[in-house]
């Protein structure tokens, strides 16, 4: 059996001048990283791409981050539930890809990130992550580093590895 990696919903419209995504640079940087260990292994790379009200299909909104090394030969997965499993096909092409081994980065830590590695664990997938490649925004009552640290402490050994 062979891993994925699984890139979710980082997308321009998520990232806002007032609702800004914490450590997106760094988030971003450290994606593009495990792209290209994912490239020089033949491994492939799938991009889950949210869309709603907010985020409209194949709006600019939409799109993925201009940072982000996509590419034609990627696999791309449109959902619009926190779930990227849910009403997806992203299943159906992990067991096309032979992937028994997700590893998962992206946005927003709190919502699509946790639902679908939760997610990912229930089906019997092995999940992988390395520490901060999720972001998120500051929350009403908690600020997205803590945010993130809660669901890092939450994720490690119990939903996922860690690399």
């Amino acid at each position: 059996m062979a891993r994925a990696l699984v890139v979710i919903d980082l997308q321009k419209g998520l990232h806002t001048e007032e609702e800004p995504l914490f450590g997106l640079n760094e988030v971003l940087e450290g994606v593009n990283e495990r792209i290209a260990v994912y490239r020089e292994d033949e491994l492939p790379v799938i991009f889950v791409q949210h869309h709603d009200e907010g985020l409209p299909l194949h709006s600019p909104e939409w799109d993925l981050m201009d940072e982000l090394d996509v590419r034609e030969t990627d696999h791309f997965v449109s959902k619009t539930h926190a779930n990227s499993f849910y009403q997806t096909n992203l299943t159906e092409l992990l067991t096309s890809l032979n992937a028994d081994k997700i590893e998962f980065c992206g946005a927003q830590t709190e919502y699509c990130v946790d639902t679908t590695v939760r997610m990912a664990h229930g089906l019997g997938y092995r999940s992988f992550m390395k520490k901060g490649l999720h972001t998120t925004t500051d929350s009403v009552l908690l600020s997205a580093d803590v945010i993130r640290r809660h669901h890092e402490a939450l994720w490690g050994n119990r939903f996922l590895t860690w690399i």
